[in-house]
């Protein structure tokens, strides 16, 4: 089988492992800069040119898309979609996941509980959407923001009106976030592959930081769910379609509490902090998908009569 990793850099440590992992299996790898394949839309033969030559041969994609060229990466995992190549991550799950605000939508219809969020267009409110989420202290997020960047942890009032002004002023979208103090800085990223809970890790924020994303210098532990944390990463998941995910979630006085939902998720910390082989499971993962097509594939041609198999 040959696997291609879109990835823009070959020594990050996630594409090493991914790659190291396909090789010990006896697959071919290689490593896509997805900023480079150019797409072609033609009647009947969509295709791709990867520094100019056509792309071929390709069974299975593995996409890590950072967040600053998700629209051109979803694009390229689109157009591999359209060549029939299986894809890890579809990039319609990319999309929603990447769409802070839409991801709790769908996340809170699915009924899976969260801090209390407020999105507003309105700077004249923000006292009322303030009192809305709980009151002072409150989170407010970036919508574009990515591992901790565009985050505020507004701990007054004044502070609070101040902040949310001054980014309506810049024009930016943001959201405003109940704090969860019984977290105390700390929040669970839970590894989910094909519907099943590989790994999780707890995250704790360096003194004084309330964000314990690993890169803003926070530290990470194994830890053992609990049977409502691992229901809520699976839901998590499948509520935006993500066969491989990172869910990060707070542990509160009301159960967890989903933060967001990851559809690149890295593999240095968790494989650290857990002693398990994650790339592996995603690799093991990617050979049902190709299997399960190659049988779907076989029983379309045996369908009788010549007749179409519509299923």
């Amino acid at each position: 089988m040959k696997i291609a990793i879109l990835s823009r850099d070959p020594k990050l440590y996630s594409t090493r492992r991914l790659v190291e992992a396909a090789q010990q299996r006896g697959h071919e790898v290689v490593v896509l800069d997805h900023l480079r394949c150019d797409l072609v839309m033609e009647k009947g033969d969509p295709h791709i040119l990867y520094k100019g030559e056509l792309l071929t041969g390709i069974d299975a994609i593995i996409p890590r898309i950072g967040a600053s060229v998700t629209f051109y990466g979803t694009a390229v995992v689109r157009q591999f979609e359209m060549m029939k190549v299986k894809s890890v991550v579809a990039s319609q799950s990319i999309l929603r996941s990447r769409d802070k605000l839409r991801s709790l939508q769908i996340m809170a219809r699915a009924g899976l509980g969260m801090p209390k969020t407020a999105f507003t267009n309105y700077s004249k409110q923000v006292k009322e959407l303030i009192k809305e989420v709980g009151g002072a202290p409150l989170v407010i997020k970036l919508l574009e923001g990515t591992q901790g960047l565009g985050v505020v942890l507004a701990e007054t009032q004044k502070a609070a009106e101040s902040v949310i002004e001054a980014f309506h002023n810049l024009k930016a979208r943001i959201i405003v976030q109940e704090f969860i103090a019984e977290s105390k800085g700390a929040d669970i990223r839970v590894f989910v592959v094909n519907g099943e809970v590989v790994g999780a890790m707890k995250r704790q924020g360096k003194e004084g930081e309330f964000r314990s994303n690993l890169h803003r210098g926070g530290s990470a532990s194994l830890i053992k769910l609990s049977r409502a944390e691992k229901t809520a990463a699976l839901m998590a998941a499948k509520s935006l379609g993500l066969d491989v995910a990172g869910v990060d979630m707070l542990q509160s006085s009301r159960g967890p509490l989903i933060l967001e939902v990851n559809s690149s998720p890295g593999l240095e910390g968790i494989e650290k902090a857990t002693q398990k082989d994650i790339a592996g499971k995603i690799i093991e993962y990617t050979e049902l998908l190709v299997n399960k097509g190659k049988t779907k594939k076989t029983k379309s041609k045996s369908t009788p009569d010549g007749g179409d198999d519509h299923q």
